[in-house]
């Protein structure tokens, strides 16, 4: 992500910010500086939390939802961000009881990926839930399919889908490049 894109001036006195290079552990990094107030915005990755959901009492199939916001009819895993003062695992929990209404019954970290396209860490894990699907109004539609007919994708959530996939002995299947 282009971080001039995200800040051009200081969110503290307004001034104008630049390319500043500066000495830090390791040596000098070149950040975007406030000159004036000595701002420094550190474009620290965001934590996103994901969710590859195994639907057990629909003989674990895995929900996949598409997001209302994105364009075309991708599907993905449910995600969503942390909120201040809440663990991963209570933040995942909240997401998924938010985005589609079900009720956790068993919760696994599948690992740690990095999303820099996005400027993202993903903390993936994967959930065992029950209840009646209802979508909130930031997904427009879901899918129920069976593990072994999962395609995943190459970015950012698909590797936690591949890395589940692999722990229940199934090869991941991959979809095209578009």
């Amino acid at each position: 992500m282009d971080e001039a894109a995200v800040y051009r001036f200081c969110p503290q006195c307004a001034a104008a910010l630049s390319w500043l290079s500066r000495e830090e552990d390791g040596g000098p990094k070149s950040r975007l500086r406030c000159e004036r107030c000595e701002f420094t915005h550190w474009n620290n990755p965001t934590p996103v939390l994901a969710a590859v959901i195994e639907c057990v009492d629909r003989d674990g199939q895995v929900l996949l939802a598409r997001n209302a916001a994105w364009p075309g009819r991708f599907f993905g895993l449910i995600t969503g961000f942390m909120e201040a003062a809440e663990t991963p695992e209570a933040g995942i929990q909240r997401e998924i009881a938010e985005e589609t209404a079900l009720q956790v019954e068993a919760l696994n970290l599948l690992g740690v990926w990095d999303f820099q396209r996005k400027n993202q860490i993903i903390i993936a894990y994967h959930a065992q839930a029950r209840g009646e699907i209802q979508l909130s109004p930031e997904l427009a539609e879901y899918k129920l399919i069976a593990p072994e007919m999962v395609r995943c994708w190459p970015q950012g959530t698909g590797q936690a889908l591949a890395t589940w996939l692999r722990l229940k002995g199934i090869e991941p299947k991959w979809l095209e490049p578009v």
